[in-house]
């Protein structure tokens, strides 16, 4: 799982998306092992991390489970990890980090 995860983030950094968090659900009762959020610098960069990510990852047998996207968030499934794509004022607004983290501290 690291390895796909370190994949992930690698590509993320490499196409210049921002403030790139990792949250480990793996031992919580939740519908994913892993989330992922990034910051998007505007919608086109959010479609084009969205095409390298197919790109990039498809060959190495990842599958897109389903992708829903919009101009200020992108979620992509890939079954046991979640990529939010995020607008910065849609990560603000939505803070997932604080969301996930507290479900991550309650059913510790």
């Amino acid at each position: 799982m690291n390895n796909r995860i370190e994949k992930i983030k690698s590509i993320l950094d490499d196409k210049k998306a921002e403030n790139i968090e990792v949250i480990d659900l793996s031992s919580k009762d939740y519908i994913v092992d892993y989330v992922v959020i990034a910051t998007t610098l505007n919608p086109k960069h959010a479609f084009a991390l969205l095409n390298h990510l197919r790109t990039d990852l498809k060959p190495l047998g990842e599958d897109f489970l389903r992708v829903d996207e919009d101009d200020e968030w992108t979620i992509i499934d890939l079954g046991d990890i979640f990529i939010h794509l995020m607008s910065e004022n849609h990560r603000a607004k939505y803070n997932l980090e604080e969301f996930l983290s507290e479900l991550k501290e309650n059913k510790e």
